[in-house]
């Protein structure tokens, strides 16, 4: 069942989604080659706690860290360690969200660490790009896939690969509701969409392959080949009129 939000429900959840993108947007500034993903996590989880909030990751499932951080070929679901250092070249996906009074926020970006390769940064560009494509589907009447199949295009013309395992999702006073948002797909199927909904919409893009393989930790998800991934997703509310995006910051 795709739950429907009332304005009342929408604002609340717009608390912790601004918290979020807040820390997301300062780890520009402490990732740099030399950090561990171990501190990155205790950055973030610091500030959602100063913001008294609660990680929304942090036992979800038994995941056991505030944040999902993946470096390189790893897609999604990273655990920080110590043992885990960026470089120089390096490129980072953060996922992360927050808890306010029930409701749940959920974003990500990939970061550069330091100076990376011309198709590292093409790989950020276009995965954030993707994103963009697809939000102009986002409106009231549209159907869910035409999302997706927005998403795949702008990937697929640049040459990358679209991760089929991983999906977007409803959230609300869930980290994962229905529906399901694919990242590729043809357009004109799924549920129309409806003032209300809320959506966490988030392309993750390989350079290679878009199989991927789950480590033995039963989380980190790589790509198969070892190639670079990149991931970039905000929470989107369907409105009446032009979606709003309530994880970027108006600034």
């Amino acid at each position: 069942m795709i739950i429907i939000k009332s304005d009342s429900e929408i604002e609340m959840m717009k608390i912790p989604a601004k918290v979020t993108a807040e820390i997301l947007r300062d780890l520009a500034e402490i990732i740099k080659p030399g950090i561990s993903t171990y501190d990155i996590d205790r950055f973030i989880e610091n500030r959602i706690l100063e913001a008294d909030m609660k990680p929304a990751f942090k036992g979800y499932g038994d995941f056991p860290a505030s944040a999902c951080i993946s470096p390189n070929q790893v897609v999604v679901h990273g655990i920080p360690s110590k043992k885990i250092i960026l470089h120089e070249g390096d490129i980072v996906s953060i996922d992360a969200g927050a808890i306010y009074k029930g409701w749940y926020s959920d974003m990500a970006r990939t970061y550069p660490v330091g100076a990376i390769s011309e198709e590292a940064e093409r790989l950020i560009r276009v995965t954030k790009e993707s994103f963009f494509e697809g939000l102009k589907f986002c409106r009231q009447g549209n159907y869910l896939s035409d999302v997706s199949h927005a998403i795949q295009q702008r990937v697929e013309a640049d040459g990358f690969g679209v991760i089929r395992d991983y999906v977007g999702h409803g959230v609300g006073q869930s980290l994962h509701e229905q529906p399901s948002v694919p990242n590729y797909g043809r357009p004109g199927r799924g549920p129309k969409l409806k003032k209300g909904m809320v959506l966490a919409i988030e392309p993750m893009v390989s350079v290679g392959t878009y199989e991927v393989d789950i480590l033995d930790d039963e989380w980190t998800a790589v790509t198969r080949d070892g190639k670079y991934a990149a991931h970039y997703e905000n929470t989107v509310v369907i409105t009446d009129g032009e979606p709003e995006v309530i994880t970027l910051l108006q600034e």
